[in-house]
């Protein structure tokens, strides 16, 4: 087991690793729309995911892997009547790629953010 850290998300808030790898499958903490700044980004659902995604990003490529090769996500809302908005800003990330999802509302998330997404995905392994 490894523990991912990056200074291209921000420094987990908590006592929790950015992510954790075994072997080569790749497990993210959830990611809420904190700036490298450790700063809520402002604005609404599109803004605060698309900041969710820039994390993401960086703990996955720290790790060697990329949204292409995710295999689940998870997502935590605040209100479910933003589900369109955040599918819109999801599929920029992920385009034809589809992995498996999970979406569910929660009464509430840390710093009371509208979204935390969390993903599992696979490192390949280079021969």
């Amino acid at each position: 087991m490894e523990l991912i850290s990056t200074s291209a998300a921000p420094a987990a808030i908590g006592p929790y690793s950015q992510a954790v790898k075994l072997g080569n499958l790749l497990f993210t903490s959830g990611q809420i729309p904190l700036g490298l700044d450790g700063q809520i980004v402002e604005g609404g659902i599109k803004e605060q995911a698309v900041q969710v995604f820039e994390n993401l990003k960086g703990v996955l490529e720290a790790a060697g892997s990329s949204f292409g090769q995710v295999v689940k996500a998870t997502v935590f809302l605040k209100d479910m009547n933003q589900f369109g908005e955040l599918n819109e800003i999801y599929a920029t990330y992920f385009g034809d790629h589809k992995p498996a999802r999970s979406t569910v509302e929660v009464a509430r998330l840390p710093r009371d953010v509208f979204v935390e997404i969390e993903l599992i995905a696979v490192i390949p392994v280079e021969i």
